[in-house]
C-alpha cells in the first residue's frame, strides 16, 4: 500500500503481576521506538482514578516522552478540558512547545471523570462537558492574547501549538466549526465514524489552525504472523472493557491465557461473555496481508489523512512486533537524525501549523 501518516495513542495501561508505575516507564520506552520505526506522532491520555490505567497527567507525560525523543511529534490524546482551567491548559502546552519546539500536539477532549466519585474530586460536574465549546475558545484565545481579562498566558501567547478535537458525542460539530482537525474513533463502529466524518467535512469552516478538514481516524490494530496470534492481542483489553460494563471498574490487563481459561471453563457470565465477544469484534487483526487490505479500505471508505492506532494489550513484546508489521505494511521509514531541541520559546510565525 501507499506510504501512510501513522500514529499511536499509548494509554499507559496497567497489567495484572506488574507494578503499577511501570507502564509510565513502558510508554517512554515504546515512544523511542516507535520514533525510530518512523511512526508520525505518540499521544498519550487522560484518566483518573482508573486502576487499570497509570496515565494521569497527560502533559507531564508529554514531558517526559519528548524528552526521550529527539523528531516524533509528541502530544495529547487528549487532554479532557472540562476537567481543567483553559489558562492552566495554555501555559502548560506553552512550556511543553518551548521546550520542544514544533513537536507538540494538543488533543483535546469533552470528557469529564467517568464516576460520580471522581467528578467530585476533580469539582467537577457530568454536565461540564456542554461548555467545551466555549472553555476551547477561551484556551485558543490565550495563545492569540486576546483574553478580555487583561491577563496574559505566559509562554502560550504567541505560540502556536496545534490543536486537535477527540469526536466524541458533539466534537465532529464542534472540531468542524472551530477549524480545527478531527480525531474520530472506533473504527469498529464504521458507520458510525463514517457519518462523523461526513458531517465534520461538511460543516467545517476554515480558521487559522486550520485551512481545511484534516481527519484522524482511530482504533486498535493488530498484527502478527496469524490471524489467531493477531486476535490474542485483543484479548486482555476486550476482557477489561467486559468487566468495567458489568463492574463498573476498569481492570489492569489480564494475560490472554487466563482470559481465554476463564471461557473454557464457562466462569464467565453471560453477560460478560456478551461484552466481551462484542469488544473482539470490529477491529482490524491478522496477518500483514489481511491488516494492509483492511486498513487501504479504511483510508478508501473515509478519506482520512492519518490513522491513529490504539491497541493495548498483556503481551508488551507481541505488541512491539505488531508495530513493527505495522511500520512495514505503512511504509514507514526511520526518521533522519535531528538535532537535540533548543530550550527556548520561539513564536507562531516558525510553529508548524496544524495539522501537523
Amino acid at each position: 500500500m501507499n506510504a501512510l501518516r501513522l500514529s499511536v495513542l499509548d494509554r499507559s495501561r496497567t497489567r495484572e503481576g506488574h507494578d503499577t508505575t511501570e507502564p509510565l516507564r513502558d510508554t517512554v520506552a515504546l515512544a523511542q521506538e516507535l520514533e525510530a520505526l518512523g511512526y508520525h506522532r505518540f499521544w498519550v491520555s487522560e484518566h483518573h482514578g482508573v486502576p487499570g490505567v497509570a496515565g494521569s497527567a497527560p502533559t507531564v507525560l508529554a514531558a517526559a516522552v519528548a524528552g526521550a525523543t529527539r523528531s516524533i511529534r509528541v502530544g495529547t490524546g487528549g487532554v479532557m478540558l472540562p476537567n481543567h482551567q483553559p489558562l492552566v491548559v495554555a501555559e502548560q502546552f506553552g512550556v511543553l512547545e518551548a521546550l520542544f519546539p514544533g513537536r507538540i500536539d494538543m488533543g483535546l477532549g469533552r470528557s469529564v471523570g467517568f464516576t460520580d466519585g471522581v467528578r467530585r474530586a476533580l469539582g467537577r460536574d457530568k454536565h461540564d462537558a456542554d461548555d467545551f465549546a466555549a472553555h476551547l475558545e477561551e484556551l485558543l484565545g490565550w495563545f492569540r492574547g486576546t483574553s478580555d481579562t487583561g491577563v496574559h498566558a505566559r509562554p502560550a501567547e504567541g505560540l502556536s501549538v496545534p490543536p486537535y478535537v477527540l469526536a466524541i458525542g458533539e466534537g465532529a460539530r464542534i472540531a468542524a466549526e472551530s477549524g480545527l482537525p478531527m480525531v474520530v474513533g472506533d473504527i469498529r463502529g464504521r458507520e458510525k465514524m463514517l457519518a462523523a466524518v461526513e458531517r465534520y467535512r461538511a460543516a467545517f469552516r476554515p480558521s487559522a489552525w486550520s485551512a481545511e478538514p484534516y481527519v484522524v481516524v482511530s482504533g486498535s490494530i493488530a498484527v502478527a504472523d496469524s490471524e489467531e496470534a493477531a486476535r490474542r492481542l485483543l484479548i486482555p483489553e476486550a476482557w477489561s472493557l467486559a468487566y468495567s460494563r458489568t463492574h463498573g471498574t476498569f481492570p489492569p490487563l489480564p494475560p490472554a491465557e487466563r482470559v481465554e481459561e476463564l471461557v473454557a471453563t464457562g466462569a464467565m457470565t453471560e453477560k460478560e461473555r456478551g461484552f466481551y465477544e462484542s469488544g473482539l469484534r470490529g477491529h482490524i487483526a491478522g496477518t500483514e496481508d489481511q491488516v494492509a487490505a483492511e486498513l487501504e479500505k479504511l483510508i478508501e471508505e473515509s478519506g482520512a489523512q492519518e490513522v491513529l492506532v490504539t491497541t493495548s494489550t498483556y503481551d508488551r513484546e507481541g505488541l512491539r512486533d505488531s508495530f513493527r508489521r505495522l511500520a512495514r505494511i505503512a511504509g514507514l521509514r526511520a526518521p533522519a537524525p535531528a538535532p537535540a531541541p533548543a530550550a527556548t520559546a520561539h513564536s507562531a510565525q516558525g510553529a508548524e501549523p496544524a495539522p501537523a
